[in-house]
């Protein structure tokens, strides 16, 4: 699993990251940053795979994803 953290000042609100996204994890806030617009949040049921479609997608640069580091496995000892 994957999480996204945006730069909830600098958005601009376009809404690019919230169409790019295959999975459908994000949406725009209700709320409202300081210039008035909406911004992307992840949905509450989020599966988000750690694409990084939302970030690249971004004009502003302002989304991070953060993917989960997956665990080594251990070897079998015989």
């Amino acid at each position: 699993m994957a999480r996204i953290e945006v730069a909830v000042q600098k958005c601009k609100g376009c809404g690019l990251c919230v169409t790019a996204c295959p999975k459908e994890c994000l949406e725009m806030s209700t709320k409202l940053n300081e210039r008035g617009v909406n911004y992307p949040v992840m949905t509450e049921d989020a599966e988000c795979t750690g694409c990084t479609f939302c970030a690249m997608m971004c004009p502003d640069a302002v989304i991070t994803v953060y993917r989960e580091k997956k665990k080594k496995k251990e070897k079998a000892q015989a």
